[in-house]
This record gives structure tokens, C-alpha cells and sequence, in this order.
């Protein structure tokens, strides 16, 4: 007889204590980290059993709080349930909650429905598909902060756009996936308002239109590339349960073996007398820095 996985043991654990009311409606359920400690289990495993028990609708995440026991209602076929109207915007709002909390994988058109106590249906009526979800979604985060009068010289102008940016991947990090394509571009309202703010802000600086564009995309590839590099660690630590120094100290003798060949000498002697500690944070302000030096040589060459 094969043996149960042990996520679905610690889910039916969970199940039970809800059922027998040990865990009432909105009461807190173990965390990820708590189950880890309680089952001695893979933070993985951890992941995969709260995860069965929002597929089933018994739980639900809650942003700033974490995950906590549905209301048991039935669901309202019709979307109008006893708590506000269902609409687009209610549905945009649940789903950047939800992404915000779980991550953008966690979003689909039935979790949402579950967590607004509605049918699937009823979404489908306001919101196409999940693609479009995420598209609204994506205004949603762009739009809800705006970025304000544009400063009248280009660098600080820049400057500006390129931490609002980042400020917003930073409350959302889930954005980092949802508009990740370059060449497929999300289409939205506030994303647009954002590139020509700063076209608006290289105006007056003589460069060809074509190259005001790549600063534009330069600089946000900057930040999304950022922005993805934190997600992929968040990501790596929510499957492993190991910070990013535990995975270094871990994975530290691979590295040690590959160094000792004697083929990298430049990059060996980086490490010689001073630790190398990698921080997103410094990185960015590197990148932009230089980014912004590199577009003022561009400016006087042209006005030259």
C-alpha cells in the first residue's frame, strides 16, 4: 500500500482541527515555518500542504496577517453574496493581495473566487481570464502611487523615476514576472502614463527620439532585472528553507574545488583580504549611477 505524501498528512492534520472547530474562522493556521518545526518537514513540504487546504477553500491569506481559516458560506453563484458587489475593481484588489502574499503562481480565477466566497463564474463576468487578471493586476500596482511633477532637469528627472519603480516592485514583487517580456510589452494605462513621463523628462536633452526610448528601457531593465533577482531568491528560500547564507556556506566546497584548478586568478584574488557580500540594494545605486553617467557623456557629445 503506498505511503501517504507527507504533505497531505499534515493538510489532513489541519483539516481535522478545523472541522472539529480547534481552528474556528479566522483564527491563524501554522505558518510554513511553524509546520517545519512541528513536522520536521522541508519548507517545500510546508508550502504544498497550506496550499491543498486554499485549494479546498478552508483556508485563506490574509496580507500582513498570514494564512487563516475561511468563512465556511456557500458560495453565491451569482457573485452578490451578503458583502460588497462583486466587481472588477473588488476582484483586481483580492488578486494583488493574493499575489502579494503568495506570489504570482498562487493567482488563478478559482483561488480568487474562493477567497470572495463566489463562484468561478461569477469573476468571468467581470475578468475574461486569468491573463487579463494579471494585466489589471499590473495597472493596479503602477497606478496606485503617483509619481508626481517631473523635476526640470533630465538627471534627478531619471533618477526619480527609477527608485518609484523600484519602489513599486518592492511593495508588489510579483511584478518582476507579470511584466517580465520586453518584447511583449503589458499593456495598461498607467504603465504607459509612466514611460512618457520619462520621455517627457529627456525632452529638452537633444537626443534622437529612438535613443530616448532605449534610456527608458535601459533603466527599467535595471530595475526588473533587480526586482526578479530578489523574487528568484525569495522563491528559492519559500522551496529550500535556506537563507542565501545558508546556501552559500552549503555549496561553499563546490566552489572551493572549481577555485582551486588555479584557472581564475583575476576572480580568486577578488576574495583575498575582503569578504564579497552581495547587496541588491548597493547594486542598483552602482547600475543606476553609472547608467546616468554614461546618458550625460551621450547629451554633451550631441550638444557638442
Amino acid at each position: 500500500m503506498p505511503t501517504e505524501s507527507p504533505y497531505l498528512r499534515i493538510a489532513g492534520v489541519l483539516r481535522r482541527r478545523i472541522a472539529s472547530g480547534e481552528l474556528a474562522p479566522g483564527d491563524r493556521v501554522p505558518s510554513t515555518r511553524a509546520i517545519v518545526q512541528e513536522w520536521g518537514v522541508a519548507m517545500a513540504t510546508a508550502t504544498k500542504a497550506l496550499s491543498a487546504l486554499r485549494g479546498e477553500g478552508l483556508v485563506r491569506a490574509v496580507p500582513g496577517v498570514g494564512t487563516v481559516v475561511a468563512e465556511r458560506s456557500a458560495p453565491d453563484p451569482s457573485g452578490a453574496g451578503n458583502g460588497p458587489a462583486l466587481s472588477r475593481e473588488r476582484i483586481v484588489r483580492t488578486a494583488v493581495g493574493l499575489a502579494d502574499a503568495e506570489g504570482l503562481p498562487a493567482v488563478s480565477m478559482r483561488r480568487v473566487a474562493t477567497i470572495l466566497a463566489t463562484s468561478t463564474m461569477a469573476l468571468y463576468r467581470h475578468v475574461p481570464g486569468k491573463a487579463e487578471l494579471v494585466r489589471l493586476m499590473s495597472d493596479e500596482a503602477f497606478g496606485e502611487r503617483p509619481l508626481g511633477a517631473a523635476p526640470q532637469d533630465w538627471r534627478p528627472g531619471l533618477e526619480l523615476a527609477a527608485r518609484w519603480l523600484r519602489s513599486v516592485y518592492g511593495r508588489h514583487p510579483w511584478m518582476a514576472q507579470a511584466v517580465a517580456s520586453f518584447t511583449r510589452p503589458t499593456a495598461t494605462p498607467h504603465a504607459m502614463r509612466y514611460t512618457e513621463w520619462v520621455l517627457r523628462t529627456l525632452a529638452g536633452t537633444g537626443l534622437p527620439p529612438q535613443t530616448k526610448l532605449y534610456i527608458h528601457l535601459t533603466l527599467f531593465a535595471h530595475v526588473q532585472g533587480l526586482a526578479m533577482a530578489g523574487e528568484l531568491e525569495s522563491q528559492a528560500r519559500q522551496d529550500t528553507g535556506l537563507s542565501a547564507e545558508e546556501w552559500m556556506v552549503r555549496n561553499e566546497p563546490h566552489f572551493d574545488t572549481i577555485s582551486a584548478s588555479g584557472e581564475y586568478p583575476y576572480l580568486n584574488s577578488l576574495f583575498e583580504y575582503e569578504e564579497f557580500e552581495l547587496d541588491l540594494d548597493i547594486l542598483f545605486e552602482f547600475g543606476l549611477r553609472r547608467t546616468l553617467d554614461g546618458i550625460a557623456v551621450m547629451i554633451r557629445e550631441t550638444s557638442a
